[in-house]
């Protein structure tokens, strides 16, 4: 018989994240292979969604009623066809207004957090990182609607001939089948570079996104936990708790948009940012295992599908980690107005 993994909610394991666990321990899975939780599923649903067009695939993968299953069999039979969402030179970018906006967590707000996370093996450091709460001054800007693709990494490199490709590509060869997927698994100075390159060929002022374009964002005035709202829910986001511990097609989880409209700010793959970590306007300086390993280091947000819920919170502030190999590291585009 297949053994499958079930979607679970990490707080029905028992044990507590630690140190010395081993990757697949920390993710909640066995030390054997076990098949994923749609393998059973991923063909009967193909043979049904093949024969759709694109409008019809497109309804799909947007209607909040499709329930996730056929939805991620529906992006990939898109992505095999084409997936219209997807535009090289011209990516959908969304439009926020500036102003003065708060930032960051309250230091009263980080026993709290620890509380409500507190199976996560969280050091408090961590979470020390995201005070003082405190106000910055954006200017109006545009932030990517969604990551960028495979697709849009691969008609980068076939123009500009870059060298670095990513690692998630196996063999270093384009998978065509996740062309509509975010890439990852690249290092900052890669997403810096592509950014470039599209600003190059358009004439257009792409960037990443500044941490406090990023987090307003996904924030949004009423500074939200997550994207869509206060509480933790597994059915907005592809994290470690929903169980598919794979990358999705952009734009799948109907609900788990921030408020304006911006999809997979949290889970699917981490996301650099352009700053470099640096303490918040009189917070304090965090010495933790990422500035022991690199020292100055990129800061990432939005947390991964092989990451847990913490850090698909928005204020939550981390890195690459390159001592683990669960690490998803993308990115999303930032335009200046």
């Amino acid at each position: 018989m297949v053994q499958t993994h079930p979607i679970v909610h990490w707080p029905e394991f028992e044990s507590v994240l630690c140190g010395d666990m081993t990757d697949r321990e920390r993710l909640g899975l066995p030390d054997y292979y076990v098949a994923d939780c749609l393998a059973s599923r991923q063909q009967a649903l193909f043979e049904r969604l093949r024969g759709l067009n694109v409008a019809e695939l497109l309804a799909k993968i947007e209607a909040a009623d499709t329930e996730l299953a056929e939805k991620i069999v529906a992006a990939n039979v898109l992505a095999l066809i084409g997936d219209p969402r997807i535009q090289t030179l011209k990516p959908e970018m969304v439009t926020i207004t500036g102003g003065l906006v708060s930032l960051g967590l309250p230091e009263t707000a980080v026993a709290d957090v620890l509380a409500r996370f507190d199976k996560l093996g969280l050091n408090e450091d961590w979470i020390r990182k995201e005070c003082p709460q405190h106000q910055v001054k954006l200017a109006s800007y545009r932030i990517g609607k969604y990551p960028v693709t495979n697709q849009e990494y691969r008609d980068f490199l076939l123009d500009s001939h870059y060298s670095e490709m990513p690692s998630s590509w196996a063999f270093r060869r384009y998978p065509i089948e996740r062309a509509n997927h975010p890439v990852y698994t690249l290092s900052a100075q890669a997403c810096d570079a592509y950014a470039q390159w599209l600003a190059t060929q358009t004439g257009r002022q792409f960037r990443l996104p500044t941490e406090a374009e990023w987090e307003f964002a996904a924030a949004g005035p009423e500074r939200l936990e997550f994207p869509w709202g206060s509480e933790f829910d597994v059915n907005l986001t592809n994290c470690c708790e929903t169980g598919l511990f794979n990358s999705t097609a952009v734009g799948l989880f109907t609900g788990g948009q921030s408020c304006f409209g911006v999809y997979d700010l949290a889970g699917n793959v981490e996301e650099y940012v352009s700053d470099d970590y640096l303490p918040y306007p009189g917070g304090p300086i965090i010495d933790d295992h990422l500035s022991q390993i690199h020292g100055a280091y990129r800061v990432a947000r939005g947390g991964s599908f092989a990451r847990f819920r913490d850090l698909a919170r928005t204020r939550r502030r981390h890195g690459h980690n390159p001592r683990s190999t669960t690490y998803a590291m993308g990115f999303r585009l930032a335009e200046s107005i």
